[in-house]
């Protein structure tokens, strides 16, 4: 079953987050520089966004998005550029020194866990870098996803379509089947099109239109 109260998120986000740092570890400045799946933004960038979500709480955050006069978007690269450091293994150091925290700003745990999750497989897929994902893990997100579009649009990317995983028990929605698994689904409703090829079913090529045009 899956684990979805509060105090079973954190273990879950510090798992993964020590599971991403462990698979950066061994980056050269080149592999540093590939691009990420976030357009616009190398893998290193992606790391150093991560490390700003998890260096935020609610004040800092807000202060940020007052400096920016509420272009989130600004914000983000704002946060980012602080976290990135001289050099790639100054940015994975900088992630190291948060990835035990619990500092957050105001998102749901789960949405958390989403950041990492997601933009974890942003960074490994370009590398060629697999991560076994817990199965319990996957679903907590796949659930979280499929309820809601807090945060990131998902919850309305997959209406009308009925998806079901071919590695764990999730399954969401009705209408035409979507079909491949956990992984691929929550990159899927996630905008990802890179994930897309990987499912199959009626619904599929809806799925796909729906992340190009995220």
């Amino acid at each position: 079953m899956a684990r979805t109260d509060r105090t079973g998120i954190w273990p879950l986000i510090h798992a993964e987050r020590a599971a991403l740092a462990a698979d950066l570890a061994d980056l050269d400045e080149d592999a540093w520089r590939t691009p990420s799946l976030c357009a616009g933004l190398t893998v290193r960038e992606v790391l150093a966004h991560l490390t700003a979500g998890a260096s935020l709480n609610g004040i800092r955050w807000f202060a940020g998005v007052v400096r920016c006069r509420f272009d989130f978007d600004k914000q983000v690269r704002m946060r980012l550029d602080e976290q990135l450091g001289s050099s790639g293994a100054d940015t994975l150091a900088r992630f190291d020194a948060v990835r035990g925290g619990t500092t957050t700003p105001p998102l749901p745990r789960p949405a958390i866990l989403g950041e990492t999750i997601v933009h974890g497989s942003d960074i490994r897929r370009p590398l060629g870098l697999v991560r076994a994902f817990p199965t319990d893990t996957l679903v907590t997100l796949a659930r979280y996803y499929a309820g809601t579009d807090q945060v990131v649009v998902a919850k309305g990317r997959i209406g009308g379509l009925h998806l079901r995983a071919d590695d764990s028990d999730f399954e969401a929605g009705s209408g035409a089947p979507v079909v491949g698994s956990t992984l691929a689904l929550i990159m899927a409703m996630t905008g990802r099109v890179d994930y897309c090829a990987e499912l199959t079913g009626e619904g599929a090529a809806v799925l796909a239109q729906r992340a190009v045009m995220s």
